[in-house]
């Protein structure tokens, strides 16, 4: 793995498709103020990081309110 940013760059918009040619990969755009970034997952790999992101987001603080 390469060295990681301290910093994280903000989703602003992402997508999911599946390749015409390829309907076994799942496909994950995330958009930010840099661009946009194409990840493709297998089935298990969607699943597994689906699960991950529930339980990750179950976990999160409520938003602040100013």
């Amino acid at each position: 793995m390469t060295n990681r940013s301290t910093t994280a760059d903000f989703v602003t918009a992402f997508a999911t498709g599946w390749p015409e040619a390829q309907p076994d990969l799942m496909v994950l755009s995330l958009t930010t103020q840099k661009g946009v970034q194409d990840f493709a997952f297998n089935r298990e790999q969607a699943l597994l990081i689906a699960k991950t992101i529930k339980d990750t987001a179950a976990k999160l603080a409520k938003p602040k309110t100013s």
